[in-house]
């Protein structure tokens, strides 16, 4: 007769770990790289790990009344191509909260308000080698911001191109292999799984203990 091992509950939990140093090795313009080293468990061979230091980001599924979303082209020079994204930025901002930076970069990089807020998804970019934490709202209840009261956009966000598109077109983007922007990947599917059930979702203000600087 086979027996199975309990099914462990799928949450990821905080582990910390005994850090013996730890010391900023480059500072650049908006992360920098930080080495770390520390303990597996006590007395153990310690380790010696380098990782950007990221201040972590919001972005934002805008979603029409029509459920079609908002997606926005822009150069990415790191990997030399035009990405079909979701507004996104920094938490830059000394003293402004999650979603009011949301909301902050959903009017400037799309012109748009929005009165109903939900956490969609949070997730981890790249969690080998940075401490970048993304949370991705779910924004509707939209509407356009007038043009004269319009954020200026500079540099690469000044070529920003704008689609509404079906979400079921973008779900087939993203499966096709045509779109590669984690945001957008991990919005639009996230999206379409909760589609029924959007009301379910955290709401905006909910708390984000996994985020490294907000813990």
């Amino acid at each position: 007769m086979t027996t199975h091992a309990p099914r462990p509950h799928l949450e990821d939990s905080l582990s910390p770990r005994r850090v013996l140093a730890s010391e900023p090795v480059y500072q650049g313009r908006i992360w920098d790289v930080r080495s770390d080293t520390f303990e597996l468990a006590p007395g153990s061979e310690p380790l010696r790990r380098d990782f950007i230091e990221h201040p972590g980001a919001v972005a934002i599924l805008p979603m029409d009344e029509q459920g079609r979303v908002l997606m926005l082209r822009q150069y990415r020079h790191p990997v030399g191509m035009d990405l079909w994204e979701i507004p996104a930025g920094l938490l830059d901002v000394d003293g402004e909260s999650n979603l009011d930076a949301a909301a902050r970069e959903l009017a400037e990089e799309a012109d748009l308000t929005a009165s109903e807020w939900h956490v969609l998804v949070d997730f981890f970019t790249s969690p080998g080698s940075s401490s970048e934490a993304i949370r991705i709202y779910l924004a509707r209840g939209l509407a356009e911001i007038p043009h004269h009261e319009r954020h200026e956009r500079t540099a690469e966000e000044s070529e920003i191109e704008f689609a509404w598109v079906e979400l079921d077109e973008a779900v087939a983007a993203v499966l096709d292999g045509r779109l590669h922007n984690p945001s957008a990947v991990v919005a639009v599917l996230a999206a379409a799984a909760r589609r029924d059930a959007f009301e379910q979702l955290r709401p905006g203000d909910a708390p984000w203990p996994a985020h490294p600087a907000q813990r």
